[in-house]
């Protein structure tokens, strides 16, 4: 069957259609509003009348690219081209603007070929074993996982702990916003029918990161006139030593681990994996103070977690037909419109073309590496364009982002409401980091309370009763303990 596989995949066509579907998925990654999914979902009724295996080639294609091109608006613009990039942008955008650019670019296209790689590997050879880890994970497992990723506000709230737990609860009451899940009751909404489905995600971060830096500049003209200098491009390789790289490999380790485990789980996404790899990262160094502020370490944990998911979430799609995430669920509808059906016996039943999805994926991690190293010295040309001319293009690519998430002007308006915010956060000094990770875990953390204490009818004790998450509670208590104790040290100093 892998000779079978190989010779579908190793043909001209297929090929291009892979290749095909690498750049646009990387295109789409890269502009701020769209991503995988929509890639997906724009280009899933043209591999309707393909092959079986060449549709679904372009598909892993889409897929892939789509996930790894989010580093580049992330990395040049402080914009995450997706929310698995959200992580990228802490210390990339900082590098950027120190005139490494071509090296936080280079290295996060290298460990996200090295973290695709692990995760398809883990993807090839153990994914029966590990598939049957996530039928043990019931709602009381995930909400633990959520609370237990929830404490690692306390870790990104700079100098200020008070503010950035205000900063984290404000953005869990923003995910209240709209209908509650299961028993339908409005919230916050006053009214606008708009609301009901909450705030997107992307909104979100395009206003609070790139509006919020529009507003800014606006404030220092002088800055914006004034031509933009050259940035240096002495880059050699992908901008990172074999010194740097061995450095790193537990970094990388850990980061595609985390990204992998979290891939296989369902409903958590890439961004959950890329902001927990980071944390990780950042506790784990002699110099947590650096992140932030442009640590080449940070984009190394991002890169690697976000795009180890991309295996970690096929794992459950192929072995038991529950996809991770929403892109994985477009794909499984790929895989059914051509006859393969995922579950325990597709391997008996449709071998070849789960090996070829293997091998496509492989070839389609290369075409990435290749294809975005070509590419580095124009991505990294966007920063000579002076910013006058810059920032409008950006203030578009917000737009353009903000309406295409949903295609109405209301995301559009609340975009700019939220770089306001932004703008007001800054000022006041409160970090908006712990915004972001609040609202993107606050869904999670509803839903997965109210679904176990309504199958336990209402027992608190359920939590610590199950072994995984008890596990993941105390976990989550001795971090804030241990950040509770660090906070006191420092103002005693």
């Amino acid at each position: 069957m892998v000779l079978e596989a190989m010779t579908m995949i190793f043909n001209p066509f297929t090929l291009m259609l892979i290749l095909i579907g690498v750049i646009i998925g990387i295109v789409f990654g890269a502009i701020p509003g769209l991503s995988a999914t929509m890639a997906l979902v724009l280009f899933l009724p043209m591999s309707f009348g393909m092959e079986p295996m060449n549709g679904i080639s372009l598909l892993v294609g889409l897929y892939l690219g789509g996930i790894s091109g989010g580093l580049i608006s992330a990395i040049l613009l402080k914009i995450p081209g997706t929310p698995s990039s959200i992580a990228t942008l802490f210390d990339g955008a900082p590098m950027a603007e120190n005139g490494q650019a071509g090296k936080a670019l280079g290295t996060g296209i290298l460990v996200s070929f090295i973290g695709g790689l692990l995760s398809i590997f883990a993807l090839m050879f153990i994914s029966p074993g590990l598939s049957k880890v996530t039928l043990l994970f019931t709602s009381v497992e995930y909400f633990a996982i959520a609370v237990f990723s929830l404490t690692i506000i306390a870790s990104l709230s700079g100098d200020s702990l008070i503010k950035g737990i205000l900063s984290g609860l404000f953005g869990l009451v923003l995910s209240l916003v709209g209908i509650a899940p299961i028993d339908g009751v409005r919230r916050f909404t006053f009214g606008i029918t708009k609301l009901y489905g909450g705030f997107e995600t992307v909104v979100i971060l395009i206003g609070v990161y790139a509006v919020t830096d529009i507003i800014l500049a606006g404030f220092n003209r002088n800055s914006i006139v004034i031509k933009a200098e050259k940035t240096p491009y002495d880059l050699k390789g992908f901008g990172i030593t074999l010194k740097e790289l061995s450095e790193n490999w537990l970094n990388i380790l850990r980061s595609a681990l985390i990204g992998l485990g979290i891939g296989i789980l369902p409903g958590i996404g890439g961004s959950t994996a890329s902001i927990l790899a980071y944390t990780a990262e950042k506790n784990s160094s002699k110099n947590p103070e650096t992140y932030g502020k442009g640590n080449i370490r940070g984009v190394i944990a991002s890169e690697t977690s976000n795009n180890a998911v991309i295996g970690g979430s096929l794992i459950p799609l192929i072995t038991m037909g529950i996809p991770g995430n929403v892109a994985t669920a477009v794909f499984l509808g790929g895989l059914t419109i051509h006859g393969i059906s995922p579950g325990p016996l597709i391997f008996d039943k449709s071998g070849k073309y789960v090996y070829g999805i293997f091998i496509a994926l492989l070839v389609a991690n290369v075409f990435m590496l290749v294809f975005e190293r070509a590419g580095l010295r124009i991505f990294v040309k966007l920063l000579d364009i002076p910013k006058y001319i810059l920032l409008p293009l950006v203030l578009v690519c917000c737009v353009l982002g903000a309406y295409c998430a949903n295609f109405t002007l209301f995301d559009v308006i609340c975009v700019f409401l939220f770089g306001l915010m932004g703008f007001a956060f800054k000022k006041f000094g409160i970090p908006t980091t712990p915004l972001i990770i609040g609202f993107i875990l606050g869904g999670m953390t509803e839903l997965n309370l109210r679904q176990a204490l309504m199958q336990n009818k209402g027992d608190w004790m359920i939590f610590i009763q199950k072994p995984i998450s008890l596990v993941f509670i105390l976990i989550a208590v001795i971090s804030i303990v241990l950040t509770l104790r660090k906070s006191i040290k420092q103002k005693v100093k």
